[in-house]
């Protein structure tokens, strides 16, 4: 999931691969990572979004799609969710900031928070 993040997830694919079912695959899963495929999957997409949408040169839209969501209006949801502003503010505010820091580094520091941890209204990024 890490790799072919943008794929639509098969759960019942990766079960067979690992020869259990989808229902106890999907409970070990959450057991050694604390969340569901699903949301673990989004998590890794918003992720590289925030990466994206930190160059500045493709839109929102454009980022949604790129990362293998299919509908704009979950990608929203769950971005804001795990970031804590929506994906164009989020666009606005890190454009101008995050100039000349390497990517590396600015993954780190930007990367989301997972399970709606992130506070409502944060300060903006400076």
């Amino acid at each position: 999931m890490d790799r072919e993040y943008a794929q639509p997830l098969d759960v019942e694919a990766l079960a067979r691969g690992a020869h259990m079912s989808g229902g106890h695959l999907s409970r070990r899963f959450r057991l050694a990572y604390g969340e569901s495929p699903y949301s673990y999957l989004m998590t890794r997409r918003i992720e590289r979004a925030m990466a994206l949408l930190r160059r500045g040169d493709l839109t929102v839209t454009e980022v949604c799609f790129a990362v293998g969501c299919s509908s704009l209006g979950t990608f929203s949801t769950r971005f804001t969710e795990l970031v804590g502003v929506p994906p164009s503010v989020y666009r606005a505010q890190a454009a101008g900031p995050m100039a000349g820091i390497p990517p590396c580094v600015s993954k780190q520091v930007t990367r989301p928070v997972r399970n709606r941890e992130a506070p409502a209204a944060g300060p903006p990024l400076r």
